[in-house]
C-alpha cells in the first residue's frame, strides 16, 4: 500500500509540506478503507491544528489544554465519513455521532472520540479549548472564518490570561489570516485526491 493513494494522503511527500497523519490514525483509515479524499482532508486539518497549538504554546504558556487531544482530535474528526460517504462532498451530519462511535468501538477513549461529534457543535455549553481549537482548525484549513468561533476562542483566552479580549482577537486574527494565507494548496492537495479507492 506504500504508493496508494491513501498511504500518498496519509504521509507521502507533498506540496504544500504537510505533516503526515499520525501513526494510529494512519492505521485506523487504512483498517476502515478511509477514501483518500478524507484521509487528505484530515492531514490537512491536522497540520493547521499542528500550527494552531504551536502558536498557543509559544504566546500562552499557562494556558491549559491537552496537545495531543487536539492533535488527534483534527487527525480523525471526520472519521465518520468512512460511513456516511456521500458527506464527503455534500452535506450533512450523520458522521458526527457516527464518527464517534466508530472510534470508541475501534478502542478510542471517549476523551478523544468526542471530538468527532463536537467538532461541529462548538457553540455548546462546556466546550473546552481543546474542541474549540479542533473546530477552528477544521474552518482555517480552508481559510473559513466563523466570527463566533472566533468570539468562543477569544474569550476563552482572555479569560485565561486576563487581559482584554481586543488584545487576544489582534493575535488570533493575526495567525489565523497567516494559517489563511496557504488555503488554496491545502484544498487542492485534498481535490487531487479521489473520493472513492
Amino acid at each position: 500500500m506504500t504508493n496508494s493513494p491513501l498511504s500518498r494522503a496519509m504521509s507521502g511527500t507533498v506540496e504544500p509540506s504537510l505533516l503526515p497523519l499520525p501513526a494510529r490514525v494512519a492505521d485506523l483509515l487504512s483498517e476502515l478503507e478511509s477514501p483518500p479524499r478524507l484521509a487528505a482532508h484530515l492531514r490537512a486539518v491536522h497540520d493547521v491544528a499542528h500550527q494552531l497549538v504551536e502558536w498557543v504554546e509559544q504566546h500562552y504558556p499557562a494556558v491549559a489544554f491537552d496537545r495531543d487531544a487536539v492533535l488527534f482530535g483534527a487527525a480523525t474528526h471526520d472519521v465518520g465519513k468512512t460511513v456516511h460517504l456521500a458527506e464527503l462532498s455534500g452535506p450533512g451530519s450523520a458522521h458526527e455521532k457516527a464518527g464517534q462511535a466508530l472510534l470508541l468501538g475501534h478502542g478510542i477513549s471517549p476523551e478523544l472520540a468526542r471530538f468527532a461529534a463536537t467538532h461541529a457543535t462548538w457553540a455548546d455549553a462546556g466546550v473546552g479549548l481543546d474542541d474549540l481549537l479542533v473546530s477552528l482548525a477544521d474552518k482555517i484549513w480552508k481559510n473559513k472564518r466563523v466570527p463566533d468561533l472566533d468570539d468562543l476562542v477569544v474569550a476563552t483566552l482572555a479569560q485565561a490570561t486576563g487581559r482584554a479580549a481586543w488584545e487576544e482577537f489582534i493575535a488570533l486574527d493575526e495567525v489565523l489570516a497567516r494559517i489563511g494565507d496557504a488555503a488554496d494548496d491545502r484544498l487542492a492537495f485534498q481535490a487531487s485526491f479521489p473520493i472513492h479507492t
